[in-house]
């Protein structure tokens, strides 16, 4: 029995912005739309998940696929909020520094 691949988004961070950025408020941008994509990936994730989910209810979807989506949703928003905490704890530190 062959195991087909997973389909919908997948739980890979995107890609870092590259050293290449000539002035410090390009790197800013970079780094927000590497936020912003992570944020749109989640509510993605969610959207697929829900989808699943009423695919699932309305006998039209398979239960299998409707809980991968929302394990896949749900690692996905653990992953947000574990970045979002790791960047108020920088923050926390940066403003805690005597000047």
């Amino acid at each position: 029995m062959a195991i087909d691949p997973l389909k919908g988004g997948s739980l890979t961070p995107p890609a870092l912005p590259g050293a290449k950025t000539s002035s410090p408020t390009g790197a800013v941008q970079n780094f927000g739309e590497s936020l912003m994509r992570l944020v749109q990936g989640v509510e993605s994730s969610g959207a697929d998940a829900n989808s699943a989910v009423s695919n699932m209810l309305d006998k039209s979807g398979d239960v299998h696929d409707a809980m991968i989506a929302l394990q896949r949703a749900e690692l996905s928003l653990q992953l947000t909020v574990q970045i979002r905490n790791k960047l108020v704890g920088a923050y926390q530190d940066i403003m805690r520094m005597p000047v």
